[in-house]
């Protein structure tokens, strides 16, 4: 009895090893060609006034709002105090009107391109959309495809140069932006 109920382990175990490893394919999730920002354009980083590359800020000076858009609760609060941990100033944390969001979504207006790049090296898996605020808070809102934030050692450094997204437009030539949810003006 002991031989048939081992046989079946070791069967079991070679077979669930063969999807753990992905072996002849099997186990691996099928992508799309998306493109870097996941199928939504972004804006591209302009220069500066001076013309100089725009750089990576310290996260002291982006201000977010991190809003939870899939059905576990306490989510935005941990992925919150973790921003909060990386000293981003974190405005509020609350829920999104969408439980149901698929792909983590950084959304800002034309005056926080650089700030909304900055905290979007923080989330490996998300895409950065413009709205038509005008001042300077950046919101995340979490997603099902949300892992974990990028380890700090992989993080750019403040004042790197910030390269463009593949495949991103100029701010001044993106137009019918969606209209931003009410908030607290950021200066």
């Amino acid at each position: 009895m002991f031989a048939v109920v081992g046989a079946v382990l070791v069967v079991a175990l070679f077979i669930s090893s063969l999807f753990l490893f992905h072996v002849g394919g099997l186990g691996e999730v099928k992508t799309t060609a998306e493109g870097a920002d996941h199928g939504v354009v972004a804006p591209c980083v302009s220069p500066a006034e001076d013309g100089s590359k725009p750089k990576y800020l310290d996260s002291k000076s982006v201000t977010t709002r991190v809003l939870n858009g899939t059905k576990f609760s306490g989510f935005a609060n941990a992925v919150g105090r973790a921003l909060q941990n990386r000293e981003f100033v974190v405005q509020s944390i609350d829920n999104y009107d969408n439980a149901k969001v698929e792909r983590t979504t950084i959304v800002f207006g034309k005056n926080a391109i650089p700030q909304a790049y900055t905290l979007a090296a923080n989330f490996p898996d998300a895409q950065l959309q413009m709205d038509d605020r005008q001042d300077k808070l950046v919101d995340v809102i979490l997603g099902a495809t949300f892992q974990n934030l990028t380890k700090t050692d992989e993080l750019p450094k403040t004042g790197s140069e910030i390269p463009n997204i593949e495949g991103c437009k100029p701010a001044n030539d993106m137009k019918d932006l969606p209209k931003a949810p009410e908030h607290t003006s950021v200066g």
